[in-house]
């Protein structure tokens, strides 16, 4: 199982891919309901974080799969 610190570092280097590969994808993440947080002070948790970087690679993968790109 992966540290925080490791999920955090993940989910940097996908974005960051995201941004500067598939810049067209960026919409879509503004959109994920995990970057929507429906508290005031929400909790980010191991369990957050792990379904937010599976979220991320679901889209590249997603849309890699529907253009003929390698998946992550």
């Amino acid at each position: 199982m992966k540290t925080e610190q490791e999920l955090n570092s993940d989910i940097l280097e996908i974005t960051l891919t995201i941004l500067n590969k598939y810049p067209e994808l960026t919409k879509y993440i503004e959109e994920m309901p995990v970057t929507i947080p429906n508290t005031e002070q929400p909790e980010i948790n191991h369990k957050h974080l792990e379904n937010y970087y599976n979220s991320l690679v679901a889209l590249v993968n997603g849309y890699n799969n529907n253009n003929s790109e390698p998946s992550l």
